[in-house]
């Protein structure tokens, strides 16, 4: 019998469970979006509890638990590894993995979100980065990032050298994309319907060093869609234009302050495939001589598969 890793992960808006073995093939894996009522921005903490509650025995009946033997447990127990990062969705995890460890009488590691995301980057890009040490934009509803990363035997040392001050890139889009009548969460959507736009209708990007903000952006788009002479496409554009301007500009500041041309973007905005094709040809030009990295699309976004294969990092270590 195969042995696995199991890992899960309770983020603020998906429920993940994943097998995977050692060498980061997925047996197994169930993963749901939480449901967002129609017309709103997002979910209470307590909202989202509960669905996780109710999720997992629901996602543990599509796993094939009898086909494989679960070496161990990996599970993200807060957002991001510095001190005081918690948040209450990632504690039903947590406390699942705690439990079937028990049950199980495996070893049980604990790792974070943000490292899933970049291990998850790692091991579904088409080519990783080549350096032990490579710069990570984390991009997401709930953060938005500038990483210095340096791998290690069980998992990444990460440094957080920029990111935005206030709003984060999947707020953005979300708000821009409940506003213009989308759906939450509205990233593929938006995405889907900056494709219809003919315009050139633009807005600026904040950006002050390695820090930037999108507060300013989404004020601009929001009268953009009051004032209703601008198409909803090109406010969508619009959008993924500014986002991408953004990056592009801390990017290149970055590699001119010294750090790491090798750069993996994960998160979930980072499956956009305009912002992606965008930051490739601004950033691999030989001005630059950047090399980008991205995360599989399937796997931007929330899930367990790279809290799984931090699992086995830190099983083949010993650290638990």
């Amino acid at each position: 019998m195969s042995k696995v890793m199991l890992g899960i992960d309770t983020s603020n808006y998906r429920t993940s469970l994943c097998l995977a073995q050692e060498d980061g093939r997925i047996v197994a894996e169930a993963k749901r979006l939480l449901k967002v009522k129609e017309g709103k921005r997002g979910l209470q903490q307590s909202e989202a509890v509960f669905q996780h509650v109710m999720n997992l025995p629901e996602l543990s009946e599509q796993m094939k638990w009898n086909e494989y033997e679960i070496e161990a447990i990996c599970v993200s127990e807060k957002p991001r590894p510095v001190d005081r990062s918690y948040m209450p969705v990632f504690k039903v995890g947590e406390g699942l993995a705690k439990s079937l460890a028990t049950y199980l009488r495996v070893p049980l590691h604990l790792t974070t979100h943000q490292e899933g995301h970049i291990a998850a980057g790692e091991y579904t890009a088409e080519e990783r980065p080549q350096q032990d040490r490579f710069l990570a934009v984390h991009l997401s509803g709930g953060t938005s990032e500038l990483l210095l990363c340096e791998r290690q035997a069980a998992g990444y040392a990460i440094e957080k050298i920029g990111g935005t001050i206030d709003l984060h890139a999947g707020q953005l889009v979300d708000r821009i994309g409940v506003a213009l009548g989308l759906a939450f969460p509205a990233g593929p959507y938006l995405e889907q319907l900056a494709k219809e736009s003919t315009g050139e209708f633009r807005i600026a990007s904040a950006v002050d060093g390695l820090a930037f903000s999108f507060s300013g952006p989404e004020a601009s788009l929001l009268r953009a869609i009051e004032r209703g002479e601008t198409s909803h496409a090109d406010i969508a554009r619009a959008t993924e234009q500014c986002i991408a301007n953004t990056l592009e500009k801390v990017l290149r500041h970055a590699v001119e302050q010294g750090h790491p041309r090798d750069i993996l973007i994960v998160g979930g905005v980072a499956a956009n495939q305009y912002m992606r094709e965008r930051l490739i040809k601004r950033l691999e030009h030989p001005a630059v001589k950047a090399k980008l990295y991205f995360c599989d699309p399937v796997y931007s976004g929330d899930n367990a598969y790279g809290v799984a294969m931090l699992g086995w990092m830190k099983q083949k270590t010993n650290i638990k």
